[in-house]
């Protein structure tokens, strides 16, 4: 049988509300994407990745969803998407949808029964409520951490009017978590996911897939919670994350997504390691795939991406899954800022005002480097919407348009992901740069955007989007994505090896090297005068 599409894709992801606004208001929505879905097949992309579009109070930007089956009027309507997966077919774009199943929204129907309902009730077993500890139960019931910052209970006023029992949300107070061991919740995502998968989706995008499960007891976790992060090879796995119940519900969504014709796909955001973890989500009678976490934090070193390949390679190799390769998305800092860094593979929870920044130069320079890097690596790879034209963070984001719930709840501490979610640009000289047909802008863009715009670098040779463009092309041409990996190089400053026709060299030490022998079929910045590779500069080359 031959290996499924998703096996090699190349996803791109699209936040819909920064991607394209059809209607002026400054949000982006499901008919702009429509509008410029003939870019991504340009571009040479297999699939999108749509972030959420359901009804939702937009408390987390769309992962609060009040209502799995609709869409939200910011965004458009079920009209909308039916006509954007119809469009996304006639292009060859496959689409999949994101599904947020840990937690509702407060304003869902189920949630706001809860509230209204006794405890022991049906309504409240939905959730995960327990009463507070201490005299009156003034306490929390446990000591667990909202990855946003602040305790992950709140209390409930009675409709008696007493104080109540407390709700367990580890995201923000207006995410609470459902209770998955309930049948009631497992048997409304199947229909949920019947639903979408008979509007035509080719598949879903798990949100926070190592989180449905919760340890029985609740036991407390003397840890600070760091955000999404998973468990760590030297210590216990957290009672909220990575228990092994969770794979039972992926077996039973699995078995409805392959009783629909063609590849329906499941995409796991666990954020979980060590490798052989996470690859236990993709076994077959699972998940197709999972984000490869590990591979978009590692640093920008030989030994470390020679590491992070290999470990990746083998882990789901030994489960009969592709590997996934990620560099950015919508809840860390875009490569292109990051790997411009001080400390190579920092990952800082958003950057401000006041804040170190990047090396902007030195940050494109190795994003392209690596983003021609992934590429060539088999498996299939997820693009984040930008990255293509090598936009930056917005690291000088005012702290006073920041809406990111992380920022309130940090105490201001940490910046959260606003940063990487700002409307990007299409038109240098147009309002909002292209974005919409007006100025208005949810999130303010910089100045700096009209020079990374798509019409400055369309056909512009050596622009990142010509780059990237070409970097797909070759990659299809020479089934890169379906090819198998023999290491040439593993030293500290030089990383390369053989995929196929190709071989990919990146040069990652302090002075120029000689390329492969062969023909020169790409390169992530141009070579020196003398035909040698530069620092921080990946090459394709065409065996001789």
């Amino acid at each position: 049988m031959a290996p499924g599409w998703w096996t090699e894709a190349v996803i791109y992801q699209i936040y819909p509300r920064s991607f394209a606004d059809s209607d002026g208001d400054g949000i982006g929505d499901l008919p702009g994407i429509t509008a410029r879905l003939g870019h991504l097949a340009e571009l040479g992309v297999d699939a999108v990745w749509l972030s959420p579009f359901y009804p939702s109070p937009q408390a987390d930007a769309g992962y609060d969803v009040a209502d799995y089956r609709d869409v939200d009027p910011l965004f458009g309507s079920l009209a909308d998407a039916d006509r954007l997966i119809a469009e996304a077919r006639t292009k060859g774009l496959k689409v999949i949808v994101d599904l947020v199943p840990n937690h509702t929204s407060s304003a869902h129907r189920w949630f706001r029964a809860a509230v209204a309902a006794a405890p022991g009730s049906p309504e409240r077993a939905r959730y995960i409520f327990r009463d507070g500890l201490g005299p009156d139960g003034v306490e929390p019931p446990n000591d667990w951490q909202s990855v946003f910052g602040g305790p992950a209970w709140t209390r409930l006023v009675e409709p008696d009017g007493r104080p109540g029992q407390w709700y367990l949300h580890l995201f923000d107070t207006a995410q609470p978590d459902l209770n998955w061991d309930n049948p009631e919740i497992r048997a409304e995502f199947l229909d949920v996911l019947r639903f979408w998968l008979d509007r035509g989706v080719d598949g879903f995008r798990v949100d926070v897939a190592h989180g449905l499960i919760k340890q029985a007891d609740l036991a407390n976790w003397e840890e600070p919670q760091e955000i999404l992060s998973g468990n760590e090879a030297d210590k216990p796995r957290p009672p909220m994350w990575d228990q092994d119940g969770v794979h039972e519900v992926y077996q039973e969504w699995r078995r409805v997504l392959d009783s629909y014709e063609g590849d329906r796909i499941l995409v796991a955001e666990a954020w979980v390691e060590p490798a052989e973890r996470i690859a236990r989500y993709v076994r077959p009678d699972e998940m197709h795939q999972a984000f490869n976490f590990e591979y978009l934090l590692a640093a920008w070193t030989a030994p470390a991406q020679y590491a992070v390949i290999t470990r990746s390679l083998e882990a789901t190799d030994a489960v009969g899954a592709p590997t996934t390769w990620v560099l950015s998305n919508h809840d860390v800092i875009r490569h292109a800022s990051r790997m411009g860094l001080s400390a190579k593979g920092g990952r800082p929870n958003g950057i401000g005002i006041g804040d170190p920044q990047p090396d902007a130069a030195l940050g494109l320079r190795r994003g392209r480097a690596a983003t021609l890097l992934m590429l060539a690596l088999p498996g299939s790879a997820y693009l984040y919407q930008g990255e293509e034209l090598g936009l930056p963070e917005h690291t000088t984001l005012p702290d006073e348009s920041r809406q990111d719930p992380t920022w309130e709840r940090s105490g201001h501490t940490q910046r959260g992901r606003d940063g990487c979610r700002v409307p990007i640009p299409w038109e240098a000289d147009a309002p909002s740069y292209g974005f919409g047909p007006t100025d208005a802008s949810w999130l303010p863009q910089p100045p700096l955007w009209a020079e990374y715009a798509l019409d400055r670098q369309r056909g512009v040779p050596g622009s990142t989007y010509e780059t990237y463009r070409t970097a797909l092309r070759l990659r299809r041409e020479h089934a890169l994505g379906r090819g198998t990996l023999e290491w040439l190089s593993s030293g500290d400053e030089v990383l390369s090896f053989r995929n196929g026709g190709l071989t990919v060299l990146t040069n990652f030490g302090a002075s120029a090297v000689p390329p492969p022998a062969g023909e020169l079929l790409h390169s992530s910045a141009p070579l020196d005068a003398d035909g040698r590779v530069p620092t921080d500069v990946t090459v394709w080359v065409r065996h001789s």
